[in-house]
């Protein structure tokens, strides 16, 4: 599970989001509201999506005036505003964890809801994210292949502690 969150809000610019991703080298961002409540998901999915959807609307508004119906200007310019808002193109549905999810059922939730990352929450507040790319490394530790494991540390006996170690809790032996 990764710790170090990256988040943005809904009101946020999207072309931000998207320079944020590109600059963190990831592939998706929570979207958390005033309070840090988690509200959505930014991802590369849904910035694909989005921009079909984009053009889908700039083609409507162009058949409106093209067929002499006149839009206001402000009208155009809150729409134009609007849609380059995080909220524009987030995934609003969040498939979220806990803490104490078995990770075998967080990759169960990624396999059957189509997701690569989910949120892990405490309290209804974000804690952190596991990805894909965790399930993987924690998997590697526990075939005992972890390349960074000090000599002295033994293999991990499951995923579940594997991924506790990354997030740097304390695992009885």
């Amino acid at each position: 599970m990764t710790r170090d969150i990256v988040v943005v809000h809904p009101d946020n610019s999207l072309m931000e989001a998207v320079k944020l991703m590109a600059r963190r080298g990831i592939s998706g961002l929570p979207v958390v509201d005033a309070a840090g409540a988690i509200v959505g998901m930014l991802t590369e999915g849904d910035l694909v999506r989005w921009h079909e959807e984009h053009s889908e609307k700039q083609a409507r508004w162009l058949d409106m005036l093209a067929e002499g119906g006149n839009l206001a200007p402000a009208f155009l310019e809150s729409i134009r505003d609007e849609h380059h808002k995080v909220k524009s193109a987030m995934s609003s549905a969040v498939i979220t964890a806990s803490e104490d999810t078995p990770a075998r059922e967080i990759a169960s939730l990624m396999m059957s809801k189509g997701i690569k990352r989910v949120p892990v929450l405490r309290d209804g507040r974000l804690v952190g994210i596991v990805a894909r790319s965790d399930l993987v490394r924690a998997l590697a530790e526990r075939l005992g292949e972890r390349p960074h494991a000090p000599a002295a540390e033994a293999p991990a006996r499951s995923i579940d502690e594997a991924l506790k170690r990354r997030r740097g809790e304390t695992v009885p032996r």
